[in-house]
């Protein structure tokens, strides 16, 4: 495959592969259809925090949506926000904040564009409470590449409307959406820790759990009788009144790419024994600020650059409940036989609200992701045994977070993937639609 021997003019956040492409500025909704020539293909990007190739196109065009970051609309009696589809969590969260209302649902960073969050159909800590992102969108602007311009809506046009939430930005432009936001009275998150060894123990905390947000950090290192040790972490919003104020911008920023390897087996299990052991007691309760509870990683910009120039593979996947405990314990004693390890491992259920979009991601089930370090010997191998199985468990992986998964495993995965074609505009596609339809080869 060719590369770019140099930086490319974007990159995905695990910065691999690494692809160049035309990036064009669209900085208002009349931009686009574009009225220059251009070559090849085209595919919109926002803040490029997608992991793999889902936001990436060879040769092609990529339509920079950031420039078009405005508040259009507020409603403050029910909460309805119309806005660009460039703007980030991040931006509403500063403007949301402060007039008593928060997303209705939000990933595990707050950098991400509203117009990435539709395509991926995001999802986050509440899914077993609210659903997906495309559960609390009433209407967007899609645009496509002859100019068309189609409002889509679960009511109006809405085979747009389930073709594009979790579209991955191949049927046409977003320009602008509605979101509904929730109230709450305080920054403050009433939170509970409680530790765990083994999935037992995991799945019984999971399943009693009365609490709207959930997720466990797991330790895919240890092993023997700390296999599948974790901290499941559970929180809802204070009924408290307390601050609403602005959160403040980060400011450390971490200054180099690591060596390959600073990165291992030995440092990771540190951390992991660390992270485990802050707890003191089986069971802690505290009031914690949003920041550090929804977006922890956050507070470190460039924080992937600890995973070196190679870059980072992350594996994210969902297992029915049926098998979801079998399935991941062998998915666990693959990455512990692989000698590969990561810290950044969370483990949670998924609810049965379903999903709008046609090719979401989320479904019922026992949901997994994790970063890796690339390394050419034996990263690739054990993306391939998991994707591998993912599907012999009835499972499914995320089109946002992978950069490995073959046409085969992603056709699978995604039986409805022909029901999607005629939806696809004709001037789009990606080097990610590219591989899981067989028409570009896997790299690695």
């Amino acid at each position: 495959m060719a590369r770019s021997k140099s930086k490319p003019s974007f990159e995905s956040w695990g910065r691999y592969p690494r692809l160049d492409a035309t990036l064009v500025p669209l900085h208002w909704r009349g931009d686009f259809p574009l009225r220059q020539q251009t070559t090849g293909h085209m595919l919109p990007v926002g803040a490029g925090r997608s992991y793999g190739d889902v936001c990436l196109l060879e040769g092609g065009t990529l339509l920079h949506t950031r420039g078009m970051d405005r508040l259009i609309a507020f409603d403050p009696q029910s909460g309805l926000l119309r806005c660009e589809a460039g703007i980030t969590l991040a931006e509403i969260l500063d403007f949301a904040v402060p007039r008593g209302f928060f997303l209705p649902v939000t990933p595990g960073t707050k950098y991400v564009t509203v117009g990435g969050a539709i395509a991926n159909d995001i999802h986050g800590k509440n899914h077993h409470t609210a659903g997906s992102f495309g559960c609390h969108v009433p209407r967007f602007e899609l645009v496509r590449s002859d100019g068309t311009r189609i409002l889509c809506s679960p009511t109006e046009n809405a085979e747009w409307f389930r073709a594009t939430v979790g579209g991955m930005g191949l049927t046409g432009l977003i320009t602008w959406a509605e979101i509904r936001l929730r109230p709450i009275v305080s920054r403050m998150i009433d939170y509970q820790g409680d530790k765990f060894v083994g999935l037992d123990e995991f799945f019984a905390l999971a399943e009693s759990s009365q609490s709207e947000y959930t997720v466990a950090w797991i330790d895919c290192v240890a092993t023997g009788k700390n296999f599948a040790r974790g901290i499941f972490m559970q929180g809802e919003h204070a009924t408290i009144p307390g601050s609403l104020a602005k959160s403040k911008e980060p400011w450390l920023a971490f200054p180099l790419d690591l060596p390959e390897i600073a990165l291992n087996k030995f440092s990771m299990a540190a951390f992991n024994t660390a992270y485990y052991n802050k707890q003191l007691k089986k069971q802690q309760t505290s009031v914690v600020d949003y920041e550090p509870y929804f977006y922890p990683l956050d507070s470190v910009l460039h924080w992937n650059k600890m995973y070196g120039k190679a870059g980072l593979l992350q594996f994210q996947n969902v297992i029915p409940f049926e098998a979801g405990k079998e399935g991941m314990a062998e998915i666990l004693k693959a990455i512990t036989r692989s000698g590969l390890a990561s810290f950044l491992a969370v483990i949670k259920f998924f609810g049965d609200i379903p999903s709008p979009g046609l090719m979401s991601f989320p479904a019922p089930g026992v949901m997994l992701a994790l970063d890796f370090p690339i390394r050419q010997d034996v990263s690739f191998d054990l993306l391939d045994r998991l994707a591998a199985i993912t599907l012999d468990y009835g499972g499914r992986m995320y089109s946002a977070k992978d950069a490995r998964m073959t046409a085969a495993q992603y056709q699978a995965f995604y039986p409805q993937w022909q029901e999607f074609l005629p939806y696809i505009d004709p001037a789009f596609d990606s080097a990610f639609w590219q591989r899981v339809t067989g028409r570009r080869p896997i790299d690695g």
